[in-house]
C-alpha cells in the first residue's frame, strides 16, 4: 500500500547515498551493507527529544508515527545580535534627543553666580553726560613776545615774581636799530632845513611881489590923476594930442601890467603853497618814521603789560633773540579757567553756554559753563574753556587736573540699564537676561542708545525689573545660554 511506504532523505557527509527507491524493493545486497548506517543516521534525525539514539524502540517509534517531523524548536530570547541593535537603536535616539535639545536650547555654559555682576533694568530720569579731563588755567594770561630781536642785555624780574604794569622786566641792545635811528633823525633834520629854507623864499618872493604891486598902484593913481587932468586940458585944446596920448598909454600900460603880476602872484602863490604842503607831508612822515624807530628802541625793553604774576620767563643773559621770540606769560589774578580736550565725535554737540558738574574737589562738587569752543581739531580731539560759576575750589592751583562730565542733554525718564564689561563684547546688540527662577540667563539681542558715566539708555528688547548679566562677556564664547551653578 501507499502509505506503508517509507523514504529515507539525503543524509549529507554519509559514506552512501540514500536510494529513491521504497524499502521493500531495495535489492537483498544493498539491504544488507547499509542498514547499520542507516539507523545511526536517521533514527537521531528523527528520534523525539529525551531519546537515545541506539535504541530499538526509539527506532519503531521512528519510523512506524513520524513524531520526530513535528517537533517545535525553541529560540532564545536574549541573543548577542539582538541586544547589539538594542543598544544601537539606544544610542540613536539618545544622539537624535540630544541634538533636538541642542538646536532648541542653543549652546549652553556653566558659570558661577558670584563671579557675575547682575544688575536690573529700571526706568529713571536719565540725562546724557560725556566725561572730559582739564587742567586748570589763569582766566587771563598775556604773552611777552619781543617786538624787536637783539642781546638780551638785563634781566629785572625772575620767573615767579608778581609784577605791575609797564614795570621792565629785561632789556635788549639791537645796533642795526639804533643806527638806523640816527640815519632817519638826519634825514628828518635834513628835510626840516628844506622846508624852512622854502618857506623863506617863498615869503621873500611874496615881499617883492608886494612891493612891486605897491610901486604899480603908486604909478597908476599918479598917471591917473595926470590922464584925468589932460584929458581935461586936451577938451580945451590946451596941451597937444600927443601928451595926452602919452599919459593916456602910460596910464594903460601900468593898469594892465599891475593886472598881469597880481595874476601871476596868485598862481605862484598856489604852486608854492602845494610844494610847501608837500614838504611839511615829507617832514610829518619823517616825524612819524622817527617816532616809530624811537618806539622800535623802546621796545628793547620788555615791559610788563599788565599786573599779575610773572609764571614763566625763558631768557639768559647774552642770549640773542629774533622778533617775535615768546619770552614768557603774565598771568592775571582775576580768577580761573580749565582747558580740556573733547573727542571730536562731540563736536557738533558741544556748545558754548553748556553745563558741567565737576567731580568731587574736596569733597564737594562744582558748577562749570562752557566759555569758549576752539574750532581746530588736532589729534582727533578739540578743546574747549570753562569758567567755574559761583564759588571756586578754594584750594585749586594753576596746572592742577579736574575732571568734570558736561550736560549734553535735559533729564527725561527712560529704561536704563547700569554700564559694564559687556559692552565691549556685544556693542550694545545683545545681553544676557536673567531668567524669573534665577537658574540661568539666556542671550537676547536689544537696542542701546544714549549713554551717561554711569548708565546707557534701553531703546529696545529689555523692561523694567528684569535682570541682566553686565559683566564682561569675554570667557562666554557668545553661549546662547549660561546655566548658573
Amino acid at each position: 500500500m501507499e502509505r506503508n511506504k517509507t523514504y529515507i532523505p539525503l543524509v549529507k557527509g554519509s559514506a552512501s547515498q540514500a536510494s529513491p527507491y521504497p524499502s521493500s524493493s531495495v535489492p537483498a545486497h544493498m539491504s544488507s551493507e547499509s542498514e547499520p548506517q542507516k539507523k545511526s543516521s536517521i533514527d537521531t534525525l528523527l528520534a523525539p527529544r529525551g531519546s537515545t539514539s541506539g535504541g530499538s524502540s526509539s527506532g519503531r517509534q521512528s519510523r512506524g508515527g513520524g513524531e520526530g517531523m513535528d517537533r517545535k524548536i525553541e529560540k532564545k530570547t536574549w541573543t548577542p545580535k539582538r541586544i547589539g541593535m538594542i543598544v544601537g537603536g539606544v544610542a540613536f535616539i539618545a544622539l537624535i534627543a540630544w541634538g533636538l535639545s541642542t538646536t532648541a536650547g542653543g549652546r549652553k555654559l556653566n558659570v558661577d553666580l558670584e563671579r557675575l555682576t547682575v544688575s536690573e533694568v529700571t526706568f529713571e530720569p536719565f540725562q546724557e553726560m560725556i566725561p572730559g579731563t582739564g587742567n586748570v588755567e589763569p582766566r587771563t594770561t598775556v604773552f611777552l613776545d619781543a617786538v624787536e630781536g637783539g642781546r638780551i642785555e638785563e634781566i629785572f624780574v625772575l620767573e615767579g615774581e608778581t609784577v605791575a604794569k609797564d614795570q621792565p622786566i629785561l632789556r635788549l641792545s639791537n645796533p642795526t636799530l639804533q643806527l638806523s635811528l640816527l640815519q632817519t633823525e638826519t634825514q628828518r633834520i635834513e628835510q626840516n632845513n628844506r622846508l624852512e629854507d622854502t618857506r623863506f623864499q617863498v615869503e621873500q618872493a611874496a615881499l617883492r611881489t608886494q612891493q612891486d604891486i605897491t610901486d604899480m598902484d603908486y604909478n597908476i593913481r599918479r598917471l591917473q590923476r595926470d590922464h584925468e587932468r589932460n584929458s581935461a586940458l586936451y577938451e580945451r585944446q590946451l596941451i597937444s594930442a600927443a601928451e595926452f596920448e602919452r599919459t593916456r598909454d602910460e596910464y594903460d600900460y601900468w593898469v594892465r601890467r599891475r593886472d598881469l603880476t597880481t595874476r601871476a602872484w596868485s598862481q605862484d602863490s598856489l604852486r608854492q603853497r602845494i610844494q610847501i604842503d608837500q614838504m611839511e607831508q615829507a617832514v610829518q612822515r619823517m616825524d612819524e618814521n622817527f617816532d616809530i624807530i624811537n618806539q622800535r628802541l623802546e621796545n628793547l625793553t620788555l615791559r610788563a603789560p599788565v599786573a599779575g604774576t610773572l609764571s614763566q620767563l625763558n631768557a639768559e643773559l647774552g642770549e640773542l633773540k629774533n622778533s617775535g621770540f615768546r619770552f614768557g606769560q603774565v598771568d592775571v589774578l582775576d580768577g580761573f579757567k580749565v582747558r580740556a580736550g573733547i573727542d571730536e565725535f562731540h563736536i557738533s554737540r558741544v556748545q558754548r553756554g553748556q553745563r558741567a558738574i565737576t567731580n568731587p574737589i574736596a569733597g564737594q562738587e562744582y558748577e562749570m559753563i562752557v566759555r569758549r569752543v576752539y574750532p581746530e581739531v588736532v589729534n582727533s580731539r578739540f578743546e574747549i574753556d570753562l569758567d567755574f560759576v559761583g564759588d571756586v575750589p578754594p584750594s585749586i592751583r594753576r596746572g592742577q587736573t579736574v575732571r568734570f562730565r558736561i550736560e549734553m542733554s535735559d533729564p527725561a525718564d527712560a529704561v536704563v540699564v547700569s554700564q559694564g564689561g559687556f559692552f565691549q563684547t556685544t556693542g550694545g546688540n545683545w545681553i544676557y537676561v536673567v531668567d524669573e527662577s534665577g537658574d540661568f540667563a539666556e542671550k537676547r539681542p536689544i537696542r542701546l542708545g544714549r549713554k551717561n558715566l554711569e548708565v546707557y539708555e534701553v531703546t529696545e528688547g529689555l523692561q523694567p525689573g528684569e535682570r541682566v548679566v553686565t559683566s564682561s562677556y569675554d570667557t562666554f564664547n557668545e553661549a546662547d545660554r549660561l546655566v548658573f551653578r
